[in-house]
């Protein structure tokens, strides 16, 4: 058999692994020595390729596809520091639990620590932040060679989508000639016999459920906390186990439970706003806490959990069987999915009616919403909360919003209430980077429909080139740019008020005219100065095929003014009607 028959039916039996265990999409970056993996994966009638130039934004893109699809994708590039430019959506991966499949190809073990180019130390380099890492034998023939490479490919996709899911690395030393023989290429493939992998997920004994549905069972004042998590049925799942627990869940915007046609009556949204008073926290003080997803996005609420440490009893449900507990309270870590763990603790319960307790989160959350949104409305400007208040009263049903760090996100979290309208929320939490979300949320637009990306002038430049695949492959998204020309979040933070060099180090105006970038992209671009163009530059972009941006110019320092007024006016009014409770 010819060296090149041999490298063809090597790596034709890992892409026929991969496709039987579910994989439909692959991204790659252009490169010499991942020449017959690239080659063979276009020829496979079962995969979709998007080529990327650049590594940094394949990766993101590739997050974004696995992350809406909730499926692993693989990623391909060449050797050397082409693999590197993947670490940041490697990191974000693994912290946000995404299904990534990194291959990288690389040099031959005769070509390594000699000073060879395009050669590094790829060995691990992405550390602990993969599930699984494996450094392929070089291609050889036989029928064992061929079942290792399938076998291989099959555990790399079980290891993404396990019970931990995440990415996995799969190093490919490859020897030069590179060209595979395209005549048939998957023949040799098809002869090997493939394993099939049952997947399963984390559970805990009957007694167990039984212990903590008595726990449950005796106390009145307790909460139910949501942060990130994206899984279908779940929503229902932890409004049953609410509602015959009586407790009320404090829902993320990112929790999934803010909208859709479920009942939301326990959903309390506002919180962020209403804890910022100490008065409030104490008098809300729970016995007991529980908790599933990940860190919420509220800092108010993270330092409200925090000081319960002492007092409060705090149950963590993770399906991955991580350790979600920044605040260090838990007392009891349940490895648990959290569906499992909702629908065989509800039986278990006998429901309680209406208490207290949950009377005053409900009545709490209303009256704070009720304010807001009088505020909000009272505002005549294009202020930036303003703009995504309007912006979420626009979104069209069963649409998806992509957000972006810093004050995208922590908006949202303040703006975004319960309503039936189905929209889908999604964020890279996992290292809350605003690097790669332009890449991240065009991959998201190939499976959610409208998608619209909300996002901050900084995280926008920040990733511009991954504009590129709008263009390339003609995906429908529609941006949303808030420009306040420099990084807006350090504004609220205390480094504002050292004002001698603050724009220097952390206000970072670009002064860029963004209507250049519709234009290399072939995207369509409208500035709004007003509500009125907004609401009409939503409605058409959401009829226009391709790249929309609409950019909103806004002012950091307004954006500060109107979030203490707020906050002073929630605070205010709030405590004034806990002291008018109290003295009843």
């Amino acid at each position: 058999m010819s060296w090149q028959e041999t490298l063809t039916e090597y790596a034709a039996s890992f892409i026929e692994g991969l496709v039987h265990s579910g994989v439909k999409e692959v991204v790659i970056s252009p490169g010499s020595r991942s020449t017959p993996l690239a080659m063979l994966f276009v020829e496979h009638q079962d995969i979709q390729v998007y080529m990327n130039i650049d590594e940094r934004s394949a990766s993101f893109f590739a997050l974004g596809l696995a992350k809406a699809s909730d499926r692993p994708v693989a990623l391909l590039c060449t050797s050397g520091t082409a693999a590197a430019n993947y670490f940041p959506a490697v990191i974000e991966a693994s912290l946000s639990r995404v299904p990534l499949i990194v291959l990288t190809a690389d040099r031959p073990h005769e070509l390594r620590d000699i000073g060879a180019p395009q050669a590094i130390d790829q060995l691990h380099l992405f550390g602990k932040y993969v599930r699984w890492f494996a450094d392929m034998a070089l291609p050889e023939s036989g029928k064992e060679m061929l079942k290792y490479a399938k076998t291989s490919a099959i555990r790399a996709a079980s290891m993404a989508k396990g019970v931990l899911p995440g990415p996995v690395h799969v190093n490919f030393p490859l020897r030069e000639p590179l060209v595979p023989k395209m005549e048939q290429p998957f023949h040799y493939a098809s002869h090997t016999a493939l394993p099939y992998v049952t997947e399963g997920h984390l559970t805990i004994p009957f007694e167990t459920y039984k212990e903590i549905a008595d726990q449950c069972s005796g106390v009145e004042k307790g909460l139910i906390v949501c942060g990130n998590i994206d899984k279908p049925g779940f929503p229902e799942a932890v409004l049953a186990l609410a509602n015959s627990l009586g407790f009320p869940i404090l829902a993320d915007p990112l929790s999934q439970l803010r909208s859709g046609s479920f009942e939301k009556e326990m959903v309390i949204e506002c919180y962020d706003a209403f804890l910022k008073s100490d008065r409030v926290k104490e008098k809300l003080k729970p016995e007991l806490v529980i908790q599933f997803g990940g860190q919420p996005v509220s800092k108010p609420l993270s330092l409200f959990l925090k000081g319960l440490r002492e007092s409060s009893e705090q149950l963590i449900i993770d399906g991955g069987g991580g350790w979600r507990d920044p605040n260090r309270a838990s007392t009891h870590m349940i490895q648990c999915d959290e569906i499992a763990f909702c629908q065989q603790m509800e039986p278990l319960l006998e429901k309680k009616k209406g208490t207290s307790w949950k009377k005053m989160w409900i009545d709490l959350n209303q009256r704070t919403k009720n304010i807001i949104q009088s505020y909000i409305q009272s505002i005549s400007d294009m202020e930036e909360g303003k703009t995504v208040s309007k912006l979420c009263g626009l979104l069209p049903p069963d649409s998806t919003v992509y957000i972006g760090n810093s004050m995208p996100i922590r908006d949202m979290d303040t703006y975004f209430h319960t309503n039936e309208k189905n929209i889908r929320l999604i964020a890279n939490r996992g290292a809350n980077g605003i690097d790669g979300v332009v890449s991240s949320a065009l991959g998201a637009a190939v499976h959610c429909r409208p998608l619209f990306l909300l996002i901050g002038d900084l995280s926008f430049f920040h990733d511009m080139n991954g504009l590129l695949a709008a263009k390339l492959y003609k995906i429908n998204i529609n941006i949303i740019l808030l420009n306040n020309d420099g990084g807006g979040i350090f504004s609220h933070l205390p480094q504002a008020e050292e004002g001698k060099n603050f724009e220097l180090i952390f206000g970072t105006p670009t002064g860029l005219n963004f209507e250049h970038t519709a234009m290399m992209y072939n995207g369509q671009y409208t500035k709004v100065l007003d509500l009125e163009d907004l609401s009409v530059s939503v409605g058409e972009a959401t009829s226009n095929e391709g790249l929309n941006i609409i950019e909103v110019p806004t002012d950091r320092e307004r954006n500060v003014q109107v979030h203490r007024e707020l906050w002073e006016q929630v605070s205010r009014e709030i405590n004034n009607y806990l002291q008018s409770d109290e003295t009843c």
